[in-house]
């Protein structure tokens, strides 16, 4: 059994099984409601029912009182269904609007995807959670007060742990301790999330994606979130890497493209002969200027090197695309 719940003023709405706490189906059809912990002690994410009937598993939650219950203010980490709901609750519609907090994260695991492409597994406390918006990114806080800047690359309906791809720079401290002495059970503080570089939900627009090395991690959390909320606008993906081993996750932009609404082409610019590579070559951002006479009615999105994103924008804007539809994250590597 389910039940339907709409949110107002917004109108949007979704169902939500017989046992599932409502928090948990609004992210999982996409939907970006405030919270913090998902435990019930924080009350972020307090609302008020309007219509229809709630119940909690353990009573009240510690952040609710009987006051505030009894004129339907509800916890959504902590509620479930009994009736269909119309629920008032505010909708978080850009980056900006989500808080940004410090706490400890847990390295779970490390996985080697290239020679110089590390993926970093983080998980939180058991009582805490970071809410993001996809495409956002977090620092982490080094103790002697740097920060290191990596976007998270798992969308917010998968948040048990937070993904990032870390590139190995040559001559940068951190990025050498990640590949060469950091182990699972360390733990790191983060602060975040930052950024505007997320999905234009109110965009009917067809949308091109780019994204160079590990640029493709942010785009990766836009995608999957897309594909989570049922978006069937065209996408076109680009990813530009210099040889087919740094293409680190080769199978997974391939697997989007199984969707009717998508279209992958990867590029390189430095195939060796021996490579044997049957695809694009040349520079990404030359690939889609070849491919697009007239980008006027687009959304772009580019992630990568200073100089790949400049060199999008700058080839897009004289193929027609207006500025206020180019979105960027732009990754400035640190040496030190």
């Amino acid at each position: 059994m389910s039940f339907k719940v709409r949110l107002e003023p917004s109108g949007n709405a979704f169902t939500v099984a017989q046992n599932e706490v409502i928090l948990d189906a609004a992210i999982r059809h996409g939907l970006s409601l405030q919270y913090g912990c998902r435990n019930g002690v924080c009350g972020a994410c307090k609302a008020k029912v309007v219509e229809g009937e709630i119940r909690y598993d353990n009573g009240l939650p510690a952040a609710l009182n009987e006051a505030e219950d009894a004129v339907g203010q509800v916890l959504l980490c902590s509620a479930k269904a009994v009736t269909d709901l119309v629920i008032e609750a505010h909708e978080i519609g850009s980056g900006s609007e989500v808080p940004v907090r410090k706490m400890p994260a847990r390295v779970v695991k490390l996985e080697r995807l290239a020679t110089d492409v590390m993926r970093l597994y983080l998980k939180l406390p058991d009582s805490e959670r970071l809410q993001f918006l996809a495409g956002q990114y977090l620092d982490i806080l080094l103790p002697d007060g740097r920060r290191r800047s990596f976007s998270m690359a798992n969308p917010p309906h998968d948040d048990a742990l937070i993904e990032l791809h870390v590139r190995l720079i040559e001559g940068g401290e951190f990025t050498a301790h990640v590949f060469n002495r950091m182990q699972e059970k360390d733990i790191l503080r983060i602060e975040g999330p930052y950024g505007s570089f997320t999905l234009q939900e109110d965009s009917q627009r067809p949308m091109i994606f780019i994204a160079g090395g590990t640029g493709l991690a942010p785009i990766k959390a836009i995608i999957e979130h897309a594909l989570q909320e049922g978006v069937t606008r065209p996408m076109h993906i680009y990813w530009g890497v210099r040889a087919p081993a740094d293409l680190y996750l080769a199978d997974l932009p391939r697997a989007w493209a199984q969707h009717a609404n998508i279209r992958y082409t990867p590029v390189l610019s430095e195939p060796r002969p021996e490579d044997n590579w049957p695809g694009r070559r040349g520079l990404v951002h030359d690939a889609v200027l070849q491919d697009f006479d007239d980008l006027f009615n687009y959304d772009v999105y580019a992630s990568g090197p200073p100089a790949m994103v400049e060199a999008v924008r700058q080839g897009v804007i004289l193929k027609g695309l207006a500025s206020q539809h180019f979105f960027f994250d732009s990754f400035d590597f640190a040496e030190v």
